[in-house]
């Protein structure tokens, strides 16, 4: 079965874009020198990391440096990101906040990508950043719903489909459903952090295609 969801129009999103943007800035202001270095969602990286990805994201490197880096890496899309942002992140935690504050509104993007990557992208690292922290960002549905039928159109590194072969999913809060077979329900933050890899919020999912979902995003 396709996906379907409530579908938020460019400037919607862009709206909801800025919203997210400005809530995280907040969040990040609040934090301790500790905090900065507390883990992600997103594997591998600190908060700080994905601060730096976030800031980044409408003021990115030139052209040049991103064509050199990918040259450098084989073209795969988290190698390239990484590094980029790994360097960016030693900048001043102030300077990171006020990046992405500062530039909440603006609608410039890296080369390669579009408006619905920003939302996805700019939803699920809000997540990233304070679910780990016990703190709450707030996500309205039709953004998360919009994120995850765009993320399950999308390849790897952002959604495996093997992780949904034979699994439906279907969102509590929201008209968003997606797949055939054994369900897992939820609300759809929760069911949007699982297709992207994250098993911080498999506790607020059920139905029979829970259990191997949990598996398949376990051993990943």
């Amino acid at each position: 079965m396709p996906a379907r969801s409530t579908v938020l129009d460019r400037e919607s999103s862009w709206q909801v874009v800025e919203q997210q943007r400005r809530a995280i800035a907040g969040l990040l202001a609040e934090l301790s020198p500790k905090e900065w270095d507390h883990p992600s969602l997103c594997a591998g990286r600190r908060v700080r990391h994905v601060a730096a990805h976030l800031a980044m994201t409408p003021s990115p490197p030139p052209v040049g440096v991103m064509i050199a880096t990918g040259l450098r890496v084989g073209g795969d899309y988290n190698r390239l990101v990484d590094p980029l942002a790994r360097r960016y992140a030693e900048v001043p935690v102030d300077q990171l906040v006020s990046g992405i504050r500062d530039q909440a509104g603006a609608r410039r993007m890296p080369v390669l990508t579009n408006y619905r990557n920003v939302l996805m992208d700019t939803v699920v690292h809000g997540q990233d950043i304070a679910i780990p922290l016990g703190r709450t960002l707030d996500l309205p549905p039709a953004a998360a719903a919009m994120a995850i039928a765009h993320a399950v159109t999308l390849g790897r590194p952002v959604f495996d489909r093997r992780r949904l072969r034979g699994i439906s999913l279907r969102a509590t809060d929201i008209d968003w459903s997606y797949g055939a077979g054994p369900e897992v329900h939820g609300p759809v933050r929760a069911l949007l952090l699982a297709v992207t890899g994250r098993t911080a919020r498999l506790r607020d999912l059920a139905g029979a295609g829970l259990a191997p979902l949990t598996e398949r995003l376990i051993s990943a």
